[in-house]
């Protein structure tokens, strides 16, 4: 969905085969092309970006429009459904991969951002981490269980998730990101404030910052890589036993 037209193209087909309405969107396109950011050429950065972040943007941005108005029609809030897809590679600031984690990073602002614009609609907006063994992650997750053997990796442990979000049992949740795999969810918290200074000047902010960051673990930074070492407290059920559990 990275070229503009076509999802207008597409968001009006939804709307006419749904009798002009639309109430759920869920924007997970995607491709990789990971290699360190001093080797990266500038097609792949562009295509990463393109795919993710533009695409989730113009399907977004025309089911926004459609709900927008219907709702000013109607002269009431609609049921409309966005579930995002990013990832933990920008939520972990996955070295080998800047165009896919920036990508991803977009894809949160602009779920928060269009949660906001779009929450008086009655448009809730959300975003998923999905860890999940697909074809494009085939080549990363490359330990396939024995045939009959539960799959943390499973597609399926992620499809309730976004079953939920997109359901009238979610009209509360909004703006939210979670991290979802193997029979666990994991509900993200919004970045806080670590510190406040009260600086002018290089040499105020020399006193105040240096030693600061010199107290803190080596190597810390704003990324979160303890995220990749969330997993269920139990041992996953087939994806299809699970997703039939929370039906």
């Amino acid at each position: 969905m990275a070229d503009f037209a076509q999802a207008r193209d597409l968001i009006r087909l939804a709307v006419g085969i749904g009798g002009g309405t639309l109430d759920i969107l869920v924007n997970n396109a995607g491709i990789l092309r990971d290699r360190m950011v001093f080797s990266m050429t500038e097609d792949e950065w562009d295509a990463v970006v393109r795919v993710h972040l533009k695409g989730h943007f113009n399907t977004t941005r025309f089911a926004a429009a459609h709900w927008r108005e219907r709702s000013k029609a109607e002269g009431r809030a609609v049921y409309g459904r966005i579930v995002n897809t990013s990832s933990e590679a920008f939520l972990a600031g996955s070295a080998g991969q800047p165009n896919y984690a920036a990508a991803k990073g977009g894809i949160v602002g602009l779920t928060t951002s269009t949660a906001g614009a779009l929450r008086k609609y009655g448009v809730t907006v959300n975003a998923i981490c999905p860890r999940a063994r697909t074809r494009m992650t085939e080549d990363v997750f490359t330990d396939v269980p024995e045939e009959g053997a539960p799959d943390a990796l499973d597609p399926g442990h992620v499809a309730p998730l976004v079953g939920y979000l997109a359901s009238p049992a979610a009209a509360g949740v909004n703006g939210q990101v979670f991290v979802v795999h193997g029979g666990m969810v994991a509900v993200m918290q919004r970045p806080l404030v670590a510190a406040r200074f009260d600086a002018r000047g290089v040499a105020e902010l020399e006193a105040a910052l240096t030693p600061y960051f010199a107290g803190r673990p080596l190597g810390e930074t704003f990324a979160a890589p303890e995220v990749l070492g969330l997993k269920a407290a139990q041992a996953p059920l087939p994806a299809e036993e699970s997703a039939g559990d929370g039906a």
